[in-house]
């Protein structure tokens, strides 16, 4: 890691896990719109579900996600008979075996809701989709707010993969930020998790918090190596408290200062991968036979709205508030707000707020950035035979800016192919923001946290 170089180069900048990104999508895509390219999709095309449970207990001040906070459980029961009304209505639009690849619970809580509400939205899903024996199915977890029994139960319903939120072990940050979990809370889930048959076990960690230091990072990180899971992220914190009201309750004077912070990202990085981990890309990693260190080296692996995937090729339906879909070469979004959301299913229409189609650039430019943020690496004559372009005519304008960047070395770049360089792969942001034909001014920076 060149601290230098990325201090120089570090930007406002989307994180794409679309292209385009979200705040692209209009009104005019409307649930018509989705309803005509859902008829045009190949039935025999598998699928990833995403259901957004937005419901917390308490609030945590960093969490930029859509979420409700409240102790009231009746709101989830009513919630759940919504999701499974939606998931008819999508459902109804497939003909043929509706495949399910790829199921993902995130939110807020997952598991906010009660065992038996578990039990009826998964009926649900095997009703109207059809579960494969090595499908990816994951859920996010609250250690505080999960019993044991609950990760049994999670595992008997068909879960396989289990994601668990930590973000710092020090009590300070803890404190700081209103999450307080203890590490035997979280080493209690990872011992259930195992027991019950998960394939994997992710542990999610945020640096730049509040009160963190050089040394509390460094203490936190060898409880987590310690731990063992088989997969990490370390999430950049991106304080912007104008956009995330819960944001404003951190004060600015116990962030670290911005050298502390890459050097908190220097000594992560060095850690994990002097532990045996893989760097999988924007900011995740794996043990080195883990499926996504696998999928990257056979170059299959995928990035989409909840991260990095082995199932690349699977249109993606999204239930609940605020959930975003994407079939063919489309995007969808549903309304954010609860009350919105259920005023559209009480109509017996789908409760999508807005959403895009790509056109033929969008689409040759997301399979650009996917392939960077992915394998760091791409082939222009693959592009040229699937996209019926000539990639040094069509990206002059890119190739040029992006020489900038090899004589930085973060890229090497030749006649018939891109490879980003160990030392650019931290800043892999910056390389496909080049790509990202909406970035063409310094106002539209703006609008995004910081790259690193």
């Amino acid at each position: 890691m060149d601290l230098d170089l990325i201090r120089r180069l570090d930007r406002n900048g989307p994180r794409y896990t679309s292209y385009p990104t979200a705040d692209r999508f209009s009104p005019a895509f409307t649930p018509e719109s989705y309803q005509k390219w859902v008829a045009q999709r190949d039935p025999g095309r598998p699928l990833s579900l995403y259901i957004h449970i937005p419901f917390c207990n308490t609030l945590c001040f960093y969490c930029a996600c859509n979420k409700i906070i409240t102790k009231d459980r009746s709101r989830s029961a009513r919630y759940v008979q919504y999701l499974i009304k939606e998931m008819a209505m999508q459902a109804a639009l497939m003909p043929g075996e509706r495949r399910l690849e790829q199921l993902h619970w995130g939110g807020g809580t997952p598991t906010f809701l009660s065992d038996d509400e578990m039990r009826e939205l998964m009926a649900a899903t095997n009703e109207h989709f059809t579960l494969v024996p090595d499908g990816e199915y994951s859920i996010e977890i609250d250690p505080r707010k999960v019993t044991d029994e609950t990760i049994a139960l999670l595992g008997s319903l068909g879960f396989n993969r289990i994601s668990i939120g930590v973000q710092d072990f020090d009590p300070q940050v803890q404190v700081a930020v209103n999450r307080i979990q203890s590490e035997e809370e979280t080493l209690r889930v990872m011992r259930a998790a195992r027991a019950n048959g998960f394939k994997s076990v992710s542990l999610d960690l945020i640096y730049g918090l509040p009160k963190q230091t050089l040394e509390s990072v460094r203490a936190t990180l060898e409880r987590v190596i310690a731990a063992n899971p088989d997969r990490l992220s370390i999430y950049n914190y991106a304080h912007m408290p104008t956009v995330f009201m819960p944001q404003r309750r951190i004060h600015e004077s116990d962030l670290p200062a911005p050298q502390t912070k890459l050097d908190i990202l220097k000594l992560a990085v060095n850690m994990l991968t002097d532990a045996g981990y893989v760097y999988i890309g924007m900011d995740h990693f794996a043990k080195p036979d883990d499926e996504l260190a696998v999928a990257q080296r056979a170059g299959r692996l995928h990035r989409n709205f909840q991260g990095y995937s082995t199932h690349a090729d699977c249109d993606l339906i999204a239930l609940g508030v605020s959930a975003i879909g994407k079939v063919g070469p489309t995007y969808s979004q549903n309304f954010r707000e609860e009350e919105e959301y259920y005023a559209a299913l009480d109509r017996n229409v789908l409760p999508i707020m807005r959403g895009m189609e790509l056109d033929a650039d969008d689409l040759v430019r997301r399979a650009i950035i996917q392939a960077l943020m992915c394998h760091f690496a791409l082939d222009k004559a693959s592009f040229n035979d699937t996209f019926g372009i000539d990639f040094d005519s069509y990206f002059a304008t890119e190739l040029g800016e992006l020489s900038e960047y090899a004589r930085e070395g973060l890229l090497l770049m030749s006649a018939d192919r891109l490879a980003v360089t160990p030392k650019g792969r931290m800043l892999i942001r910056n390389i496909c923001m080049v790509f990202d034909k909406y970035l063409r001014t310094r106002t539209e920076h703006a609008r995004y946290s910081k790259v690193i």
